[in-house]
């Protein structure tokens, strides 16, 4: 019997020509006549199916390859998630939209060197257990109007004040921490990462994406490789990454030692593995773009599995639906408008093995904070194309905004400061603060010199502080980050009579310096997605020491380390 016959009977009074037994041609037409409802059955349960398929799949190419809503929730199974803000003080911020109504997006990509389980166990080169610390720290920006995006590194060995976080049911987990490093904070929970980097930079946290040891070499393989090249012979002992001079592809456990060389790369701190993850990031964008990977759905669907299997989000991005809507976003922007850059860092003067905030780096967060692309044409974006889109708002700048929402007025503590040079100012504004229902133990603090009047902030305060704005009449462009740890009210110039803003009586609305890209772009190490050009930049200095030898230069280890085999072709 032939492939597709089994279990097919004969119909009843069929002969072997395919004649009816009293030799008519009645059974030909017999047959034809059911392979005809056959087709009819097939095609109804194929119109079934193609229904089930698109409601299963909720609209995501990727699933069209799988049968019926299988692959669908087994994808959406595999992603774990955990609360986007864990500090016990503040929130992660929020976005300010632009004149047409759209927001950024920033995502803080962690990745992880936790090895909690066999599989990271067996690839992370260290001891195994419980706990973690962020290998990794990306924050990535995609503007209002998806034009530019920037991928901003931010060193784990950074030294810099934690915040206390919590866990969902109020119990402290992580204690706050004067002066230290920021990927520790990630032992209490990404969530507690979020709030480390939101203390260090002011910048709003719309999500995060964790990435495992196991997530690298996944994705790399999914993608068929990713180019890369290295401008020196090159072998890290601490990572395993064993290169020759010149360009190769990186898959699996390659890919992870690359990401992962620290010592190797540049001047054996953060800051060259930082550029080197750059390098890779930038390749891995070109080759999702140029080999076919986001329009081949088999290919797509093992790009989807191989990251949902190592992803834990927060609530905002958890669903298959929802990760493909921000991919949607990211994939938008260009190449050349994907920018990479570090934060500026200096060393720690007590260790200098350790690095601290340098200078630049508060200009570099405004930059990103004010939505301001950091290469390319930075006009301002054109109006969304869709003609439903909102029109620009036509109230003044020195309108007062609405009441901002945020915590209740009794618990706002404002400082208020008298910039004017005109005696009585601050206690003025303090009675009508008490009086307006803020906290009783507002207060003035030390007079300054100023000519615009602002609302000034902590790091998690932003709402409060524009609850302060609104209810003096102070336009939102007045609240801005501050260095303090108290909500402070600076009362200029422009601000001589009242205890409400003058809008219009001779007061205009306080204006924000607009961030200088050059200072943000100083020693920060800018490059595109689509810059092909120069190799991972190997350490010329003696980062990589082989038992028995010594000390020497990741060449000179290559050079006596023939018996190591090559990460790569």
């Amino acid at each position: 019997m032939k492939r597709g016959q089994a279990g097919t009977a004969r119909p009843a009074g069929d002969g072997p020509g395919g004649a009816a037994a009293d030799g008519t041609t009645g059974g030909r037409a017999a047959r034809r006549e059911a392979a005809r409802q056959r087709g009819q059955r097939g095609r109804r349960r194929m119109r079934r199916w193609q229904k089930a398929l698109v409601y299963g799949t909720a609209g995501v190419v990727v699933l069209t390859v799988a049968a019926g809503g299988y692959v669908y929730y087994r994808l959406n199974a595999n992603i774990k998630e955990a609360p986007l803000f864990a500090g016990e003080e503040g929130d992660a911020g929020h976005e300010t939209p632009d004149a047409f109504g759209r927001t950024p997006i920033n995502v803080l990509v962690i990745g992880s060197d936790t090895r909690d389980n066999p599989e990271d166990c067996n690839i992370g080169g260290a001891e195994c257990g419980g706990g973690a610390n962020a290998d990794v720290n990306l924050l990535l920006h995609v503007s209002a109007d998806r034009s530019n995006a920037t991928v901003m590194s931010i060193p784990r060995d950074l030294r810099t004040d934690l915040p206390a976080c919590k866990d969902e049911s109020g119990k402290q987990v992580f204690k706050a921490q004067r002066h230290a490093m920021i990927n520790s904070s990630l032992q209490g929970g990404p969530g507690c990462t979020v709030a480390a980097v939101r203390k260090l930079t002011d910048l709003p946290i719309d999500h995060f994406v964790q990435v495992d040891f196991g997530g690298v070499i996944k994705m790399s393989d999914a993608v068929g490789g990713v180019p890369v090249c290295v401008d020196d012979d090159i072998y890290d002992p601490r990572s395993h990454l064993k290169l020759s001079k010149g360009e190769h592809t990186l898959q699996g456990m390659a890919a992870l030692q690359f990401v992962r060389t620290r010592y190797g790369f540049g001047d054996g701190t953060d800051i060259g593995r930082a550029s080197a993850q750059h390098l890779f990031l930038g390749s891995m964008i070109r080759q999702l773009k140029s080999a076919g990977t986001l329009t081949n759905p088999a290919e797509l669907l093992s790009l989807a599995d191989a990251a949902t299997s190592a992803l834990t989000v927060d609530p905002g991005l958890k669903g298959i639906t929802r990760l493909v809507g921000l991919g949607e976003d990211i994939s938008k922007v260009p190449t050349e408008r994907i920018t990479f850059t570090t934060m500026q860092v200096v060393p720690d003067p007590a260790d200098t093995n350790r690095r601290v905030i340098g200078p630049g780096a508060a200009e570099l967060f405004r930059m990103i904070k004010d939505d301001r692309p950091l290469t390319g044409d930075p006009a301002t974006p054109s109006a969304p194309a869709a003609p439903s889109a909102p029109a620009a708002p036509s109230t003044p700048a020195t309108a007062t905004p609405p009441a901002a929402s945020g915590p209740a007025r009794s618990g706002i503590t404002v400082v208020v400061r008298n910039g004017t040079g005109i005696t009585g100012r601050a206690g003025a504004l303090v009675d009508k603060l008490r009086q307006d229902g803020f906290a009783k133990n507002t207060t003035t603090g030390q007079g300054v010199t100023a000519d615009r009047s602002a609302v000034t902030y902590p790091a998690g305060k932003e709402a409060a502080a524009q609850q302060v704005a609104a209810d003096l009449g102070l336009p939102s462009s007045a609240v801005r980050a501050g260095q303090g740890g108290s909500i402070e009210l600076l009362i200029g110039t422009d601000w001589t009579t009242g205890t409400s803003y003058p809008a219009t009586a001779g007061g205009t609305a306080p204006e924000t310096p607009t961030p200088d890209r050059s200072v943000a772009l100083k020693n920060a190490d800018v490059r595109t997605a689509d810059d092909t050009s120069g190799c991972a930049n190997v350490s010329h200095d003696a980062t990589a020491p082989l038992p028995g030898l010594g000390a020497m230069t990741p060449s000179q280890a290559y050079d006596r380390s023939k018996d190591v085999p090559d990460s790569a072709p």
